[in-house]
């Protein structure tokens, strides 16, 4: 049944005791309840978004902070131990970026690929690994890096592998203090498919290490990713083909 159902967004509605979706409304308590019996289901939160903006900001706040708290509780307790009750770029945001892969267009931010965005069951973001995509005068901070999400035989491209991630604390990192003072511009008209918010270069600030690649398992000189002003980041590698013993063990 809720599958079926089609509900059309209206901002206009800021649920003031005037307004009329407040007749027979749940209380915050109720639909809470009700979201965590249903284990915190990022589609049903994306519908309850779109019945008006009283829903959306309630989403906003507390339904899409369950939603992170449940899919990656390590992570979040982590992101939140500086004292900050929310993180960079919002919940909803958050959301996305652990359920959701961007692909890319053509012209967009990584040149001619075509290949269109999706989500994805499970994605294991780790420390460990973003410590990879630092250079060495930036390793103190904190980032979380998914594995690749690999879409392959992409004609000429090859084996290709997005990757996303997310900064700890990334207002005072030492990677956006290096991106500043190297001058590094903000791309003009791509934004972060998360959050909307401007998008700087790793590959243009010179700031992408070798260790990435290795990492990725993929071409040295075929990785590159974007880091947006709240700490998203996402990025394209073409990765190594798989060995004759590794092909072979795949049933």
């Amino acid at each position: 049944m809720v599958k079926k159902m089609i509900i059309t967004k209206q901002y206009r509605c800021i649920h003031s005791a005037t307004c009329q979706c407040t007749k027979g409304h749940l209380s915050e308590d109720v639909i809470f309840l009700v979201f965590h019996h249903l284990n915190w289901n990022p589609k049903l939160i994306a519908t309850l978004s779109c019945v008006c903006k009283w829903f959306d900001d309630f989403a906003k706040r507390i339904l899409w902070k369950e939603f992170c708290r449940t899919r990656a509780p390590k992570m979040m307790i982590d992101l939140q131990s500086s004292g900050s009750h929310s993180v960079d770029g919002n919940w909803r945001a958050l959301g996305k970026l652990l359920i959701y892969c961007s692909g890319c267009k053509k012209g967009g931010l990584f040149n001619n690929i075509q290949i269109p965005g999706h989500f994805v069951y499970r994605t294991r973001f780790s420390r460990t690994s973003g410590k990879s995509f630092l250079l060495p005068p930036c390793r103190t901070d904190v980032l979380y890096v998914s594995d690749p999400c690999e879409h392959l035989h992409q004609g000429e491209e090859g084996d290709i592998g997005f990757f996303r991630g997310l900064f700890k604390s990334f207002s005072t990192s030492k990677v956006r203090k290096m991106l500043i003072s190297r001058g590094a511009k903000l791309h003009p008209t791509e934004v972060c498919p998360y959050c909307k918010a401007k998008l700087w270069s790793m590959l243009q600030a010179k700031m992408i290490p070798q260790s990435a690649s290795c990492r990725l398992g993929s071409y040295e000189d075929c990785v590159e990713y974007y880091v947006c002003l709240n700490g998203h980041m996402l990025g394209i590698c073409t990765l190594l083909p798989l060995s004759d013993s590794e092909d072979t063990s795949e049933f």
